[in-house]
């Protein structure tokens, strides 16, 4: 049976398996820790174990790798990448450092470790409202996510925000028909979506946060019916706290096409092979991008 491969496997590596919410509930039911990125940014540098394998997408990979550099960070499918992590441009951000002296360039975790190098911090959706209040700067370049930017400019209406053109597909793309029409068939459910949603779907929403926030959310609310607005994925923690409730999706089901790359069929054929391992950046990118993790951590406590 491959999930008794798995664990003979990664007893045998001395690795332990990270997990993302979105990918495969049994991919999840396989992992040590499951979490959102930053829970997971946050967990690989306490780790003992010789061997990181991450279930999630590059950008994800690459994180563990740059704050575990000793380590073996190994992916089930190296070309599970994410859009989002390249939607923007050096020029963008060189322009706006030009135009405005007092500038932090924040930088979502979704995005390359050469995103991350031009930046000045790095942000999660889970701790990106509470960083941005925490600094200094007055002007915030939030790159590449638009819509997390907006949601963090409405809740930081003291700072002045300069916006990038990035999206993830899944949440930009996801139909506000298609909620209102949940909301319609289901009056009593909360709806629930995560900031990287456009923002005809946050107008409609009871709850935006994070994906570990919309868990959270659930799991404490004494309501049984949730609409959910954010990746399918989801559905294997959410029935884990609420097996009592009832969830729903969007019509037009939010799959992620690259973390639904990852397999158990993969996941063990990197323990046995462990070839598909995570190299660090060139160096000037990577003492650079990781510094903003390492402030990212510091300024999150």
């Amino acid at each position: 049976m491959i999930q008794e491969e798995i664990l003979r496997l990664k007893k045998e590596k001395d690795a332990v398996i990270l997990a993302h919410y979105y990918v495969a509930p049994e991919v999840q039911e396989m992992a040590d820790y499951i979490g959102d990125s930053f829970f997971l940014s946050k967990k690989a540098v306490e780790l003992k174990e010789k061997i990181i394998v991450f279930c999630g997408v590059e950008f994800m990979g690459e994180s563990a790798k740059m704050l575990n550099p000793d380590k073996k960070v190994l992916m089930p499918d190296l070309t599970a990448d994410c859009p989002m992590a390249h939607m923007v441009t050096k020029e963008t951000v060189d322009e706006a450092r030009a135009k405005y002296d007092d500038l932090a360039v924040v930088c979502y975790v979704n995005s390359t470790a050469e995103i991350k190098s031009w930046s000045d911090v790095c942000v999660t959706s889970a701790n990106a409202v509470k960083i941005v209040k925490k600094l200094p700067q007055k002007n915030i370049l939030f790159i590449p996510d638009k819509n997390l930017a907006h949601f963090v400019a409405a809740n930081a209406p003291e700072k002045n925000f300069i916006y990038n053109d990035g999206y993830c597909p899944r949440h930009e793309f996801m139909d506000a028909k298609e909620i209102a029409e949940l909301k319609a068939e289901h009056p009593d459910a909360e709806v629930l979506v995560h900031p990287e949603c456009n923002a005809d779907i946050i107008k409609q929403a009871d709850y935006v946060g994070s994906t570990s926030g919309i868990i959270n959310y659930a799991a404490e609310s004494k309501n049984k019916k949730f609409i959910i607005g954010t990746v399918k994925g989801v559905i294997y923690e959410l029935l884990d706290r609420r097996p009592d409730a009832e969830f729903y999706f969007p019509k037009t089901e939010p799959i992620c096409v690259n973390m639904a790359k990852i397999t158990l069929e993969k996941l063990r054929d990197v323990l046995l092979s462990e070839d598909k391992e995570v190299m660090l950046p060139p160096e000037d990118i990577n003492e650079k991008a990781k510094l903003t993790l390492e402030r990212m951590l510091e300024y999150a406590k």
